[in-house]
């Protein structure tokens, strides 16, 4: 005789988001909200995982619990030199390290001003925003809210971007009056840069560089038309916002004053 099939054993327990929405007397979507923003604890321990079962363990709701608090998020890192800014995670590969793999609880800026709680879905759908050179250092941004994607992509071509480069020996007035004077190429004019002397040492001088929109390899070509050879480059501001104390590797939460 044939054997009837087996049906899958099915999990123990039940979903924490449905145990949730009896305790809270509200909608499982609200209570699967409840758990993503980090108020829900399962003996003891955190779990933002919705799906999480429970059977008889302690569920407890946090009494300062709100919906209020999982607005969409926008990350600043400040990218080492090495890693694609934007490329996604997807990608990684021996010959490409995503900026994005770097967004990690581990790596956020202990001294954040923001005060955001660090919660899981803070790291998912990110979009990386604005382009730096894999060799650069500096700030990008990764974004939940599509309003700044639109401000960083859409009104790309007015948003100053501000980078500090290191090059070999010294910056003459005349290497200074070429930067700044504009240069063309094939007889189509570059993108205008503002640039001046921030410092100097025996053997470096370092340059800060102001242009308006994302130009890939724009600084490293303009630097080797006037004969100056780039040691390093990073990126110190996109708009308003700035790199500030960020140490390199780590991250911190775009505060709400902030603005591109």
């Amino acid at each position: 005789m044939a054997k009837r099939p087996v049906s899958p054993p099915v999990a123990d327990g039940e979903r924490l988001s449905k145990r949730v929405a009896f305790l809270m007397h509200c909608s499982r979507r609200e209570a699967e909200q409840y758990i993503e923003g980090g108020w829900v604890s399962v003996n003891g321990q955190v779990v933002e995982e919705p799906m999480a079962r429970v059977v008889d363990q302690t569920v407890v709701i946090d009494p300062n619990a709100s919906l209020m608090g999982l607005a969409e998020v926008t990350l600043v890192l400040h990218k080492p030199p090495g890693f694609e800014a934007m490329a996604a995670l997807g990608e990684a590969g021996k010959r490409v390290k995503p900026a994005h793999q770097l967004l990690l609880k581990e790596n956020h800026w202990a001294q954040d001003p923001a005060g955001v709680r660090v919660l899981k879905h803070h790291f998912a759908k990110l979009t990386a925003c604005v382009a730096l050179e894999v060799a650069a250092t500096g700030l990008v941004v990764f974004t939940q809210d599509w309003r700044v994607l639109r401000k960083l992509t859409e009104d790309a071509a007015l948003i100053e971007q501000e980078t500090l480069v290191e090059v070999q020996g010294e910056v003459t007035a005349d290497h200074l009056h070429r930067l700044n004077a504009g240069l063309s190429d094939n007889g189509q004019p570059l993108p205008q840069v503002k640039a001046s002397v921030n410092s100097t040492s025996d053997t470096s001088t370092r340059l800060r560089f102001a242009v308006k929109g994302t130009h890939p390899g724009l600084l490293a070509y303009l630097c080797e038309r006037v004969g100056l050879q780039i040691v390093s480059m990073k990126r110190l501001r996109v708009g308003r916002v700035a790199l500030s104390g960020l140490p390199e590797g780590q991250w911190r939460y775009l505060q709400d004053g902030e603005r591109f």
